[in-house]
């Protein structure tokens, strides 16, 4: 009984923590400090930017019952939009449906439509049939190399930028990481020791990395993809 009340302190303690936006942070920090910012936009050498797909939301009334990107995935194409003023390469956006969605209208489209009527930036490529990031990667290589690319600038959020790297580096295009949506860079306040929605979110998303890195090292080291 001693034992099980131990245990329970200490799950309902750890709980606590990664509810919290200080606790997540634990978490999240190291995580998206893998991969560093993108300080010099126009001396990479790429030769296209490829934006990741995250979620969409599915019916939205105020655009006509379209599926439209979430929050992440408009945070991605904001940047995006910026590495395009800053470098006029072409875009490539990569998203199927997902695994078990029923969307009509993939993840790529969805983002391609917001890039086009949204922000003014025309997309050249449209890779939507990839149900996850390695697929993301191995699909919109097979795109890009028989287009003569094999350098890229990779736009994925932060948190997301090291399995991203990983999965495209598989695929042997080179990537260079454009991360944005830096989670942990916010600054700690009162409230950041109360626990809420969004802390659970971040430990949760963060937690989900950490395990897909492990499992891509694991599962899906030196495997290329054929163009």
């Amino acid at each position: 009984p001693r034992l099980a009340k131990t245990l329970s302190l200490s799950l309902v303690s750890i709980f606590f923590l990664i509810s919290t936006n200080a606790g997540a942070w634990l978490l999240v920090y190291p995580l998206e400090h893998l991969e560093r910012a993108l300080l010099d936009t126009k001396n990479t050498g790429a030769q296209a930017i490829v934006i990741l797909s995250a979620g969409s939301l599915e019916h939205s009334p105020e655009y006509g019952g379209q599926a439209i990107p979430d929050y992440v995935g408009l945070g991605r194409i904001r940047y995006a939009a910026k590495l395009y003023r800053d470098t006029a390469l072409p875009i490539l956006v990569t998203g199927g449906f997902g695994s078990k969605s029923p969307a009509k209208e993939s993840l790529a489209s969805a983002m391609a439509n917001a890039l086009q009527y949204e922000f003014a930036i025309p997309v050249l490529w449209q890779e939507d049939q990839s149900t996850n990031t390695y697929e993301n990667a191995q699909f919109s290589a097979r795109i890009l190399q028989q287009a003569g690319i094999s350098r890229v600038l990779l736009v994925t959020d932060a948190m997301h930028m090291r399995r991203a790297k990983f999965a495209f580096d598989q695929t042997g295009l080179v990537a260079i990481p454009a991360p944005t949506l830096f989670f942990s860079s916010s600054d700690f306040g009162l409230l950041s020791l109360i626990p809420g929605v969004e802390g659970l979110r971040r430990s949760n998303y963060a937690m989900h990395e950490w395990l897909g890195l492990i499992q891509y090292h694991l599962f899906h080291t030196n495997t290329q993809a054929q163009p």
